[in-house]
């Protein structure tokens, strides 16, 4: 499970091993005292199915004595085993990645060059290294928005493809490499858009793929009222919220909407401001403390599966 996104730029961690109720509430607690912009909590079960990791990441250094104080009323003398380091900026995402296995979502795999070997003849593969933006494949959010792709393409083919916020373009270029068809792409991160650049090319996606630098959707490639026949924006609740009507502008009149960057709380929220738009849940999915939305125009809301 992980609370807020991974900071773009990212300079110090902390690490401490615990249990899963404290880790679970250090989860929620850092997620709701800090900037979700800024900082980032993870939270994943060893191996011995009783000890869990937690890693804590921060987009500048923090106060340690204070972060002692703050998470100690759930570990007691344990927060002072708290370990605090600065992180590499070439190299945060690499050590993060290392030992994780590939992702899958029906026929999509996405992996790392460490993984080329476990690419099945039928795959259809996404190779994405470890770079200074968020987006890797691993992450619930992510593999939400992969499973919501292989269930569109299951009912109907898109045509016309928009990824919101498409950090490493892994979603984007899933969609390119599964439909064969453009996707537009944008990030407000130069940085993003630049590793989504280069990953499209290293996948021999380039063609396929239009991307863009600009916040929301405040780009001409993707300012087209009801143009696309598939949206993703997999991004925060809050900008979610905010991008409600230029989102439901941009989707076609038949087509779907696919929101993710949602812990459980925040779905009423989000789907009320959709709602507003004249959207209606589909479905919702829930992997590793995160929600994915599947969004249609009109008609009754279905129940959530």
């Amino acid at each position: 499970m992980l609370e807020g996104l991974p900071p773009h730029r990212p300079t110090h961690v902390l690490r401490l091993d615990t249990n899963e109720r404290a880790a679970r509430a250090m989860t929620d607690l850092i997620g709701e005292v800090f900037d979700p912009t800024e900082t980032a909590v993870a939270a994943f079960e060893a191996e011995d199915g009783k000890t869990w990791h937690l890693e804590a990441y921060f987009s500048e250094e923090p106060d340690e004595e204070a972060v002692r104080e703050l998470i100690r009323p759930i570990l007691g003398d344990a927060a002072d085993g708290a370990t605090f380091a600065a992180i590499d900026q070439q190299d945060w995402v690499r050590a993060s990645l290392e030992g994780l296995k590939p992702v899958r979502a029906g026929r999509i795999l996405v992996h790392g060059s460490h993984d080329r070997g476990r690419v099945q003849p039928n795959d259809l593969p996404i190779e994405i290294e470890a770079a200074l933006a968020f987006g890797t494949g691993h992450h619930g959010t992510t593999l939400g928005c992969l499973m919501a792709l292989v269930d569109e393409v299951k009912r109907r083919r898109p045509h016309r493809i928009l990824d919101v916020g498409t950090g490493t373009g892994i979603l984007g270029l899933a969609a390119a490499r599964l439909l064969h068809k453009t996707v537009v792409a944008g990030d407000l991160d130069p940085e993003a858009v630049a590793t989504a650049r280069t990953n499209a090319a290293f996948n021999g996606l380039a063609n396929l793929m239009a991307f863009y630098e600009a916040p929301g959707l405040r780009h001409p490639l993707a300012r087209h009222t009801r143009a696309f026949d598939l949206v993703f924006a997999n991004i925060l609740a809050r900008p979610l919220t905010r991008l409600a009507p230029s989102l439901a502008r941009a989707v076609a009149t038949d087509g779907t909407l696919v929101l993710s960057g949602l812990i459980p709380r925040d779905v009423p929220g989000v789907l009320s401001a959709y709602a507003a738009q004249g959207f209606r849940l589909r479905r919702r999915r829930l992997i590793e403390g995160w929600a994915t939305l599947e969004l249609r125009r009109g008609g009754g809301a279905a129940r959530p599966r």
